[in-house]
């Protein structure tokens, strides 16, 4: 097969850094090139140089990239405004950012239609509602309808995979497109993207730190360390066969639902710290139009120990957790924390509770200000509460970033200059700032490279035991709730379908959505 893209001695800076170092790949029309690494490899970074969206200072300082036969590294503003969208797609990492908030979904995936010359506007909007069903958004027609808040987190991130390959580009370039999504719609993304290359014969450069979706969906792999290509074959070869000592630490580091879960002090019943009884939560979501996002669920949480709620995007985990946190009022049902009733609870009371629980977004870049340094950020629950002195408090930052593998050099860093990784251990160093009693973890590990996401499972398990923290962790990896939780609760629209142990939950799943869940997980065919 002829190239369609080739990158020869490609170098990236940003001012005096450099975070490409002269790397060089082709793609093939057809082929579905992986470029795996470490959060700061220089992953995003190579994708935003070949579609021209360097961010900030970043420039292209050497080295050329052809696009099906033609130069674009020197490319213009007006001639990128015609290859994006029509013939080179992007679906971005961060769905929050990325989505407008003040227009409905289905207008900006008319949008690019439009733009394109793809459809006018009477049969864009008709065309924008296909799209979303293709790409696994339930209900379309009220979804298009919608604005981006009103969807989850997954529900976004489709979102913008339709509307990257709505003109059906020769080139699809797909930052971490996965990230967000639950295992059974991420399957059903990617056979989409899959079924698309069969058909138009289109090429991807899949941007993942999900090894297991690697192996599944690409026909090569290219491994990145610090700016540099360090390994570079097919999929299965490099996978199973790995000659660079730095890609045999990421397949070790990778979790897997065979792993071994962390070991775990005493085993015996708990004082609980969080009960949960009969909470539902309903949504008006148009005129006359209900959604019940959440349905008479309950569980209880014992100090020291982890509950995870898995299950799709839009099941009902997220709005669970912020019921939880008295960040969203329940419609029916209670909440108990510590053995006292904060259903209703408000004002002073309510805020001096939140020294006692915390919560991890899953989006760390919509949740850290944009206009703070790295040290101010974390430092701030401690200002808010006047835990420590101007004089002390650098010191506990300090610390705190070296708790979630972040160096010194970054204290001085705004969150854009993050790598999206970085940005969520930023996040959780904030977050255990107070040493809370209870930490909601919704999708913590999600933006993690699978070096950086063993050892910030293994901090969490620390603290955990240091602490006596509790832990309630929402999560669509079955892989990471395997290794971290004590007790499981598989969501499904809303219910509670199935509760019970990790082990039995994983090992002998009773109901089927379950075993569906279970037996989607990528890549459980790859041995290290």
């Amino acid at each position: 097969m002829t190239s369609l893209l080739q990158v020869d001695g490609l170098r990236v800076s940003y001012g005096p850094t450099e975070a490409v170092r002269g790397i060089g790949f082709e793609i093939a029309r057809g082929e579905v090139l992986a470029l795996v690494g470490e959060s700061g490899s220089g992953k995003s970074t190579t994708a935003q140089a070949i579609i021209g969206l360097l961010a900030g200072s970043g420039t292209i300082t050497g080295g050329t990239v052809t696009f099906d036969g033609e130069r674009i590294d020197n490319a213009g503003y007006r001639r990128f405004e015609k290859l994006r969208g029509a013939h080179l797609g992007l679906v971005p990492q961060d769905p929050t950012t990325s989505l407008n908030p003040v227009k409905r979904v289905g207008e900006q995936v008319a949008e690019v239609l439009r733009i394109h010359g793809r459809a006018d506007r009477r049969n864009a909007a008709l065309e924008a509602v296909r799209i979303l069903d293709e790409a696994g958004i339930d209900n379309p027609e009220l979804r298009a309808r919608q604005y981006p808040q009103d969807l989850s987190g997954g529900q976004r991130q489709r979102v913008l995979i339709g509307i990257a390959l709505a003109c059906q580009p020769e080139l699809v370039i797909a930052d971490e497109p996965t990230s967000a999504l639950d295992v059974t719609v991420q399957r059903r993304i990617l056979d989409h993207l899959a079924a698309r290359i069969a058909e138009h014969g289109t090429s991807v450069l899949l941007i993942t730190h999900d090894l297991g979706v690697a192996a599944d969906r690409a026909d090569r792999i290219a491994v990145m360390q610090n700016g540099d290509i360090v390994e570079i074959g097919p999929a299965r070869e490099v996978l199973n066969s790995p000659t660079a000592d730095y890609t045999k630490k990421l397949i070790a580091a990778a979790p897997s639902l065979t792993s071994v879960r962390i070991p775990r002090a005493g085993r015996d019943a708990q004082p609980v710290v969080l009960s949960v009884r009969n909470v539902s939560k309903t949504f008006r979501i148009g005129r006359g139009q209900n959604l019940t996002a959440v349905d008479d669920v309950s569980f209880d949480v014992e100090r020291g120990r982890t509950v995870s709620i898995v299950g799709e995007s839009g099941s009902g985990k997220s709005t669970t957790a912020r019921i939880a946190l008295r960040l969203e009022n329940p419609s029916a049902g209670s909440i108990q924390f510590d053995g006292t009733d904060i259903t209703t609870t408000r004002g002073k009371e309510l805020r001096a509770l939140r020294r006692r629980f915390q919560i991890v977004y899953q989006n760390p870049y919509a949740s850290l200000n944009p206009s703070l340094r790295v040290k101010d950020i974390v430092a701030e629950p401690l200002v808010a509460f006047g835990l420590g002195t101007r004089s002390t408090r650098p010191d506990r930052v300090a610390e705190l970033l070296d708790q979630v593998a972040l160096t010194p050099e970054y204290l001085e860093r705004r969150p854009a200059e993050l790598s999206g990784g970085q940005r969520q251990r930023v996040a959780i160093a904030r977050a255990i700032a107070l040493h809370p009693e209870l930490l909601v973890l919704d999708e913590p590990v999600s933006a993690l490279d699978v070096s950086v996401q063993a050892q910030i499972l293994a901090l969490l398990d620390r603290l955990q035991n240091e602490l006596n923290l509790s832990y309630l962790f929402i999560s669509h990896d079955l892989a990471v709730v395997r290794q971290i939780s004590d007790t499981v609760l598989v969501m499904r629209r809303g219910q509670v379908v199935e509760t019970g142990s990790a082990e039995d939950i994983f090992d002998n799943p009773q109901h089927e959505y379950t075993k569906e869940l279970r037996n989607a997980v990528p890549g459980t065919g790859v041995s290290a």
